[in-house]
């Protein structure tokens, strides 16, 4: 039975048997649960699935999310693109709303795959799925890729909990945007050195990005954030892929990124006592809030 607990030993263990880091992840995975890669490769494609059926809803609906908070960004980010002015190529464009559909979706409840929470869940899927549809990608590719994502969350969460409430968003959003980057490499078919080039050099650049929900909220400013770092995602990819490399190896930066997290203030990790969540603006919706569901209940 292969163990594997930390981003070296995967590597070792991929070039050691000349195979790419979603073959060892797959294999690993069936030896230590005793089911096959094929069956662990179907479960994954209903992942994909299911991430799919959440954007195409996301993509129809301007529905507001019962605070009324959110839920509409998606649709306002559809209209600018079809009047043809944009910033971002046709990639670029899908990857950013469909990291917004997503996100939305879980705002009203819908189905979504956390990944790997469920406050961070549009930015794997964004990448994965517009970039696929972008290059023509098989279904195949796209599996691969997930399973990818899926290692680097992982081999991160064996040493951090990937919770805001623990370490801050650094360890949602963050560790979602690396697990995207790592698997827009595989896509590409880069090298597994370059997979995990891509997750730390995304990793280090997102250290310490604090948990501050406003009115306790997994809405402001966790939509946004989906969209932000699915973007970000890409440009770790892109770097890696160019041969970039993270002068601090991963496992150290995830070491980093634990002892940031210990160190942060409990105000800053979800508890919507700091940060944005304090602001006179936060704290004004919160209260606005706090009225609106005592009127409800």
């Amino acid at each position: 039975m292969m163990k594997i607990g930390t981003f070296q030993e995967l590597f070792d263990t991929a070039q050691s048997e000349n195979k790419k880091i979603y073959e060892i992840a797959q294999q690993n995975e069936s030896e230590n649960t005793e089911i096959s890669v094929e069956s662990i490769r179907e479960k994954v494609k209903q992942n994909l699935n299911a991430m799919k059926a959440a954007i195409k809803l996301g993509l129809e609906s301007k529905e507001k999310s019962i605070s009324g908070l959110c839920g509409d960004d998606c649709a306002k980010l559809l209209e600018r693109y079809k009047s043809g002015n944009s910033l971002f190529s046709k990639p670029y464009q899908k990857v950013l709303t469909y990291a917004f559909a997503t996100i939305e979706q879980n705002l009203r409840m819908g189905k979504i795959v956390a990944c790997p929470t469920a406050g961070s869940c549009g930015i794997v899927p964004a990448v994965i799925i517009a970039v696929a549809e972008s290059i023509g990608a098989c279904e195949e590719t796209e599996i691969n890729a997930l399973i990818t994502a899926g290692v680097i969350g992982q081999i991160v969460s064996n040493k951090l909990a990937l919770a805001g409430a623990v370490a801050g968003c650094q360890s949602e959003c963050g560790v979602a945007s690396a697990m995207a980057a790592a698997a827009l490499v595989e896509m590409y078919n880069g090298s597994n050195e370059q997979i995990l080039s891509a997750a730390a050099l995304t990793l280090k650049n997102i250290m310490g990005l604090v948990c501050d929900p406003v009115a306790g909220l997994v809405e402001v400013p966790c939509v946004k954030r989906n969209g932000f770092l699915a973007i970000y995602a890409v440009t770790g990819a892109e770097l890696a892929m160019a041969g970039i490399k993270s002068v601090i190896p991963i496992d150290e930066i995830v070491d980093a990124m634990k002892q940031v997290g210990e160190m942060m203030s409990p105000q800053l990790k979800e508890s919507s006592e700091g940060g944005l969540a304090t602001t006179k603006t936060g704290l004004k919706i919160s209260a606005e809030l706090a009225e609106k569901w005592k009127q409800i209940n």
